[in-house]
């Protein structure tokens, strides 16, 4: 069974800064490109940024490019979001999956491998 286990959101005024992590645990760590998705009440939840299995492409949405960049430690089994520049359309409970179509494309052509979620961690943007 794959387990996601996010954290590190919080609570942060509008032009600050983030890190998120996410511990993927099971084989999945080191053998699938892994995104961040993001969603708010009301809204499907969001691919926001993914990275390939070995760490060397990144795709982002277009909303966040230049803001935010998506690492991984395949040894420690980790992903991780910095978010620089936050703006109040960024704030979401944010979670991390394996990404299923990452060769197909735009990260707009991903979709979630796992039907079964972490429970995220919320960022709230506000002065």
């Amino acid at each position: 069974q794959v387990l996601f286990v996010e954290s590190g959101g919080g609570l942060v005024q509008p032009g600050g800064s983030l890190r998120l992590s996410c511990a993927v645990s099971g084989y999945v760590a080191s053998f699938f490109a892994l995104g961040w998705y993001r969603q708010v009440p009301g809204k499907q939840r969001e691919v926001v940024a993914g990275i390939s299995k070995d760490g060397n492409v990144a795709k982002y949405i277009d909303s966040v490019k230049g803001r935010f960049i998506i690492t991984r430690d395949n040894r420690k089994g980790t992903i991780y979001l910095q978010m620089n520049s936050l703006k109040p359309d960024d704030a979401a409970v944010y979670y991390c999956n394996v990404l299923h179509n990452w060769d197909s494309g735009p990260l707009e052509f991903t979709s979630p491998g796992y039907d079964s979620w972490g429970r995220g961690t919320q960022v709230t943007i506000s002065s």
